[in-house]
């Protein structure tokens, strides 16, 4: 019920944030990175500039975090071939090979930052797991195809 009041507050910003800034972002790992990285690690406060202009800083933190954890959600509920293809799809576009970017990504657990706070531990630890295999094959096989050649 909380979270359908939430909505209903901020509607708005939820749909203005995510008609101009979400809908051109084709998965839905980059959807969430996108989400994830206006959030301030140190406060848990989350800030769009644009949409500070025009709503209050309490109704935009509310709506960006109302749209993190609906994201996170959704990247849960695909099942893990799905959740592997939209972590391909959201490498494909980045200028950088997708098992250097898994390299870099698997160093620094990048993924963790992704995870919305207060999240229940078994959902963060499923969706960790997950990442970690899936970068773990996206690097395994680029040492396949330099092993091979």
């Amino acid at each position: 019920m909380e979270s359908l009041e939430r909505f209903a507050q901020n509607q708005r910003i939820i749909e203005e944030f995510v008609s101009q800034w979400l809908a051109a972002i084709p998965t839905a790992v980059g959807r969430l990175a996108h989400v994830a990285m206006l959030r301030d690690i140190y406060t848990g406060r989350y800030h769009h500039p644009i949409l500070q202009d025009a709503y209050s800083e309490p109704a935009v933190h509310q709506s960006l975090l109302y749209c993190h954890e609906e994201l996170f959600e959704k990247v849960l509920e695909n099942n893990f071939e799905q959740q592997e293809w939209d972590l391909r799809m959201c490498f494909a576009g980045m200028e950088a090979p997708s098992a250097e970017i898994a390299q870099r990504w698997l160093e620094v657990e990048l993924f963790r930052l992704y995870v919305p706070f207060g999240t229940p531990p078994y959902l963060r630890d499923l969706f960790c797991s997950n990442m970690r295999v899936i970068l773990g094959l996206l690097v395994s096989e680029q040492a396949l195809v330099h092993t091979a050649a």
